[in-house]
């Protein structure tokens, strides 16, 4: 078969390797100059660096195989991690069990019920028994009210925004486990990175399916799905003139007015939902339920290089929501600042609708926003310290996972024969990340070789 992939990200392109595995043809459409898709990269001091933050756990054993696979295993490595919390005006070390008994911001019989509830979340392995509670109606229950309002509270609410409400308690478990599941022991987290950003993994499999006889397009805006008797039969899409030009002279493409048309067999959408309804309008009303049901939240992360450091803590969650951001990650407090000429990176994360105004506040309000905070988080804290900064936003960056979501996921098949979706509102009840994408991936690959 001939098999056509909007999206090249980690979904995309695992969708891909995995199809040629599987002896099928692919066609690989990405919209942004490079593939890597929500991965895409900057460079810092001649180091390629995540414009978004990016780690994974001890569990995502899927990124260091397919690392491994494609020769670059070897860059893979393992940081101690640390983490702490700024509330009541304080940073506080939240690591390991002392630190815990030390969070004075809770009474001594808060902190070790919160303790108490965290080992039991992390010990629990059936997720299904909190799938029809909320977050909050559970975390109040058992945690306490004075460790939500402290604590999880604030999390949520920087997270999800006006919806944090309604966020299922069997996300907040799954999350709960899988960042306990990165400890060696009680007082150790570790963190997988690899030298270099995980842009070469991405760029890696780009290249293995471009061998593997693959063709692979970026910079190319895929405008629609064509669907004939209720199946997928094509996909219309803009392209660079070169490669428009390669895709005709192969006879891959017939060109249509200002857009080339590519005749294929099944069709791999490794897209938000949104995408995915603006290019096929032919849904059925039933499935285009589904992808409406699952709201998103944006991120807008600014990324700054120090000549100091901000903190000692690699990943700072703020549990004050008079600060205008939900986290603070310090990446060379996890990997050595030597790859980044010793400058200190720090990306100061904030989710929002991508409808609030704050959303499309130009960067340098956004900046002026940001610094009084830095102040109270390290009163030394000048901006003379910052040698460079951007701002990058992501309109689809976390998928709203409210309770009995099981009930609406949509399929992999949507209703239209040959037309497939990949994306991270089916990982549930893992949150997205890379390790997920690669395993949905390779599962939308085999349904549409099976279909």
């Amino acid at each position: 078969m001939r098999v056509a992939v909007i999206g090249g990200g980690a979904a995309g392109l695992t969708a891909a390797h995995e199809l040629q595995r599987l002896g099928h043809d692919v066609l690989l459409f990405e919209r942004g100059p490079r593939v890597g898709g929500q991965l895409r990269t900057v460079v810092v001091e001649g180091t390629p660096l995540e414009c978004l933050y990016h780690h994974i756990f001890l569990s995502d054993t899927l990124v260091p195989e397919l690392m491994e696979e494609l020769g670059i295993g070897d860059r893979m490595q393992w940081h101690p991690s640390t983490v702490g919390f700024f509330s009541k005006g304080q940073v506080w070390n939240f690591v390991t069990p002392r630190d815990l008994l030390r969070f004075s911001p809770l009474s001594l019989v808060d902190r070790l019920r919160l303790g108490l509830v965290s080992l039991y979340l992390q010990r629990q392995p059936d997720w299904r028994r909190f799938e029809s509670d909320t977050a909050e109606r559970w975390l109040r229950a058992w945690a306490g009210q004075a460790s939500f309002d402290t604590i999880w509270g604030p999390l949520l609410s920087g997270k999800f925004g006006g919806a944090s409400p309604e966020v299922g308690m069997a996300w907040f478990h799954w999350k709960m486990r899988l960042r306990f599941g990165s400890r060696k022991g009680l007082n150790k987290e570790f963190l997988g990175y690899p030298r270099g950003s995980f842009a070469q993994l991405w760029e890696a499999l780009g290249l293995r399916v471009q061998q593997d006889g693959g063709h692979v397009y970026t910079d190319s805006q895929v405008t629609g799905v064509r669907v004939v008797d209720g199946r997928a039969v094509a996909v219309e899409a803009a392209l660079p003139a070169a490669d428009a030009a390669a895709a005709l002279s192969a006879g891959l493409a017939q060109p249509e007015g200002a857009h080339l048309v590519f005749p294929v067999d099944r069709v791999i959408a490794a897209v938000p939902s949104p995408a995915l309804l603006r290019l096929v309008p032919e849904l059925p009303s039933s499935y285009h339920s589904l992808l409406t049901a699952t709201r998103y939240q944006a991120n807008m992360c600014l990324l700054m290089t120090l000549v100091h450091p901000l903190s000692h803590i690699y990943w700072m969650n703020i549990s004050d929501r008079t600060v205008p951001f939900v986290a603070v990650i310090e990446h060379t407090n996890l990997v050595d600042r030597a790859q980044y000429g010793g400058k200190h990176v720090v990306y100061l994360s904030n989710y929002i609708a991508a409808d609030d105004p704050f959303y499309q506040t130009p960067d340098d309000e956004v900046l002026a926003a940001y610094l009084p905070h830095l102040r109270r988080i390290n009163p030394a804290f000048d901006q003379s310290w910052i040698r460079e900064w951007h701002v990058y936003r992501e309109d689809a960056a976390q998928p709203i996972i409210t309770a009995n979501y099981s009930q609406q996921i949509p399929t992999l098949a949507t209703p239209i024969a040959g037309l497939f979706l990949a994306n991270n509102t089916q990982v549930y009840p893992e949150d997205r990340g890379q390790n997920y994408s690669i395993r949905i991936g390779r599962e939308v690959a085999q349904a549409a070789a099976r279909a």
